[in-house]
């Protein structure tokens, strides 16, 4: 038996299509161009890459965007300046931070200091306590993308036993809250698995769905997923392969090549997660927009 592949990127295309007829439709109404602004600090190739990614989407969207280029050793209090010229700009409905910031800088400051209501990562206090109290803005885009691939993949959630393996603020902590929540693509039971985790294998064989996001390659084998499970892979690292061009390959967290034979379902990396994580970002985006629009009753 072979997995279904779950194909990212063929939902993310479904998902931008979404977003290109919404924002249009914005744009026409109010006159308003969604905008979105980036600051990234540092040299890092691969923060690099995925900015590119998210400017390439939202232009082709019609949403307008802006990087802000900083150099690695700037100050905590130029960054924090920075964020708050774009707290000011009526331009820039969203705000994001390319994470991880160098080691220098209060990241937690620099998240908190952002307008929550520009907040499209959703990692403002206010933002992740909405969400908590199953009131939800702003979900980080990650959650949102694994969700999304659920439902459009018509695999139940409701009553599922899903294990997380990962327990960031961008990824397994909010997407455990998003999937107990009542609702379609949620509802289910959830197990939160980390590095404190003792016999991982135990919670991950008895798990509907596995979601890996510990970062770590071939964290997951074959052996600690149960027969027809389905299997969530939010990893992705570079690892030396010098028979690629670029000298090195992406892979995830799973170990594709032998879960692939026994899982129901799978998503790849790349071209699973990671195209899902840019689309809901846009809809983040547009979603900040319409909350700052005064022609728009919030009530």
């Amino acid at each position: 038996m072979t997995a279904q592949i779950l194909d990212g990127n063929e939902i993310a295309i479904a998902v931008q299509r979404e977003a290109t007829a919404a924002v249009a439709d914005f744009r026409l109404k109010n006159q308003i161009v969604p905008g979105l602004a980036v600051a990234l600090v540092g040299d890092d190739p691969a923060s690099h890459s995925y900015v590119r990614r998210k400017e390439r989407a939202c232009q082709e969207v019609g949403i307008y965007t802006e990087t802000i280029s900083i150099p690695s050793d700037t100050s905590q209090d130029r960054l924090l300046a920075v964020v708050s010229e774009l707290n000011s700009d009526t331009r820039v409905h969203g705000i994001l931070i390319q994470l991880p910031l160098p080691a220098h800088i209060d990241q937690d400051a620099v998240i908190t200091s952002i307008d929550p209501i520009k907040d499209v990562d959703g990692l403002h206090p206010q933002n992740a306590g909405l969400l908590l109290m199953g009131r939800p803005r702003f979900v980080p885009a990650t959650p949102l993308g694994v969700q999304r691939i659920l439902t459009e993949s018509a695999i139940e959630t409701q009553g599922a036993h899903v294990v997380i393996l990962g327990r960031s603020s961008l990824v397994g902590r909010p997407l455990s809250i998003l999937l107990t929540q009542r609702g379609r693509g949620a509802n289910a039971t959830v197990t939160i698995c980390h590095t404190g985790t003792k016999q991982l294998a135990e919670h991950t064989l008895n798990a509907d769905i596995v979601i890996a996001a510990a970062g770590v390659p071939n964290t997951i084998t074959a052996e600690m997923v149960r027969k027809d499970a389905v299997v969530i892979d939010v990893g992705v690292s570079r690892v030396h392969d010098p028979s690629r061009k670029r000298g090195y390959r992406l892979t995830g967290d799973v170990d594709y090549d032998a879960v692939v034979k026994k899982a129901a379902a799978i998503t790849p990396v790349p071209g699973g997660v990671g195209p899902m994580t840019v689309a809901m970002l846009l809809h983040n985006v547009l979603l900040a927009a319409k909350l700052q629009c005064p022609a728009i009753n919030h009530d």
